[in-house]
């Protein structure tokens, strides 16, 4: 993977934070996005140059173009798009919070389309480009409190199997879908049901890194070679 080029969203930290590091230490030239900047800039200090921060919110679709663009410019090329940015304010549909429900929205489908939006013609360019997405173990079961997140994680899944079905030989799509992680997800629930559900529920996590893991795996394969999806969750969760 020498002289790859890789663009992280969500790498400030958690799941991104961990992909941004082992792509860099596999030889992978990486841009992390996140809009947490001050985290970016430490993440690329500790990474001696191999890792560039981005600020960017992928909420922000001409702001994603942009970034990708420029980091083609720069570099000539953009081999490897992670699109992990995420959010997971979980609710009961009956408490009504219609904001987070948005917020999950905007984050973890528009943001995804955004990324795809940007990176797919500089990747038909060259008839070469890997799509990475993170989704989640809620885009194939559905659990109480995380109707919503689910349905994200869901369109998420549908979404980038729609890309794989479309896109020519030379472009590789994958999902990732994490089952419990150690990560700061949980922290923005505001429910208090589904914030006790959820300490329960999050008892057996397991590392980031379990997950940049499987990411490395899925892109170090030959060119000829399509990683689909890859579940990985602790042995603990069912």
């Amino acid at each position: 993977m020498t002289d790859s080029v890789a663009f992280v969203t969500g790498a400030s930290s958690g799941i991104g934070r961990a992909i941004a590091r082992r792509l860099a230490a596999d030889g992978m030239r990486v841009v992390a996005a996140a809009r947490r900047v001050d985290l970016l800039h430490a993440l690329a200090d500790e990474s001696g140059g191999a890792i560039e921060p981005c600020e960017l919110d992928v909420t922000d679709r001409e702001a994603v173009r942009s970034a990708v663009d420029d980091v083609v410019a720069r570099h000539g090329r953009l081999d490897v798009l992670v699109a992990n940015a995420g959010v997971m304010p979980l609710s009961r549909l009956d408490a009504g919070l219609v904001d987070e429900w948005d917020r999950m929205i905007d984050v973890n489908i528009r943001g995804l389309l955004h990324g795809i939006a940007a990176a797919l013609p500089h990747f038909l360019a060259r008839d070469s480009g890997h799509l990475v997405t993170v989704a989640s173990i809620g885009a194939h079961a559905v659990s109480p409190t995380a109707a919503v997140y689910c349905g994200t994680k869901y369109a998420a899944w549908a979404i980038t199997e729609g890309l794989r079905l479309e896109a020519p030989p030379g472009i590789r799509v994958t999902t990732i879908s994490p089952g419990v992680v150690t990560t700061e997800l949980a922290e923005s629930i505001s429910d208090p049901q589904a914030k006790a559900f959820m300490a329960e529920y999050r008892r057996d996590a397991i590392a980031p890194e379990s997950i940049a893991d499987a990411v490395a795996f899925a892109v170090g394969q030959a060119p000829d070679v399509d990683v689909n999806e890859i579940v990985v969750r602790p042995v603990r969760q069912r």
